[in-house]
């Protein structure tokens, strides 16, 4: 999903040299704390919702499930570990974060049920029809093409599979919106920097607030082949987790 920067007379230590936010080379760099800044950031939290996650795939024994924008292999374990007869091919443009999931997967011992490999959400090297189910955690937000990639989810899962996504997102409204939204906005990036030492954090903020609107991600879905089974808004809106099936 990302290209390397071309060369040109901006020193190094120059905005326009960092890697593209989103990017995997952005992730690359962010890759060895990722895991710790996950569980600060969210107070815990984001292991329950990839439980639910992982709920909502609806999986039967000897599945094989896809993990798009698997990272450290979080979401890819999680299955493994609700669902130990399945396996998990696991894609991500980060050969950085892809690298600490390897470490992960063979500490545990389930190289042979867990498949970790580079690739695009936008253009999937499957066949059609080839999983029985795909996840995907916070990822969605950083493809360039959404709908392509979506399109794609549709081709490669069984017309009876699940696909879930589960995606940060600003709570637009009720009692607790105002702290959220300060959370997002202030404390994430703030805890991003201060613990990675990383600046690229900034991105993560901009790539909450950007993201569209719960029901209007859900009608790119539909527009993208899927049909959408539930919406679920999870931790005062915080997240969601968009449920859907090829149409």
């Amino acid at each position: 999903m990302s290209t390397a920067p071309q060369s040109s007379s901006v020193t190094p230590s120059s905005e326009s040299s960092a890697p593209r936010g989103g990017s995997g080379a952005m992730f690359d760099m962010i890759a060895p704390r990722y895991d710790l800044l996950n569980r600060l950031m969210s107070f815990g939290v984001d292991q329950r919702w990839r439980n639910k996650t992982v709920d909502a795939l609806e999986l039967q024994s000897g599945a094989r499930v896809l993990d798009l924008a698997t990272g450290t292999a979080d979401l890819a374990l999680k299955v493994l570990q609700r669902h130990p007869d399945t396996k998990v091919v696991g894609v991500d443009p980060s050969e950085g974060m892809l690298e600490v999931g390897r470490g992960k997967v063979a500490a545990k011992g389930l190289t042979r049920v867990c498949e970790l490999q580079v690739g695009d959400a936008q253009q999937l090297p499957f066949e059609d029809k080839s999983f029985d189910g795909l996840c995907m955690a916070f990822g969605i937000r950083n493809v360039p093409d959404r709908a392509r990639a979506l399109r794609e989810m549709a081709r490669v899962v069984k017309p009876d599979g699940r696909i879930a996504i589960l995606e940060l997102s600003e709570p637009r409204g009720g009692v607790l919106g105002p702290l959220a939204r300060f959370q997002i906005r202030t404390v994430v990036p703030f805890m991003g920097r201060l613990l990675s030492g990383a600046r690229e954090y900034r991105y993560l903020q901009q790539s909450i607030a950007d993201f569209p609107a719960p029901e209007v991600f859900a009608g790119v879905m539909r527009e993208s082949g899927l049909e959408v089974l539930r919406v679920t808004p999870l931790t005062f809106g915080v997240c969601c987790l968009y449920v859907a099936r090829p149409r």
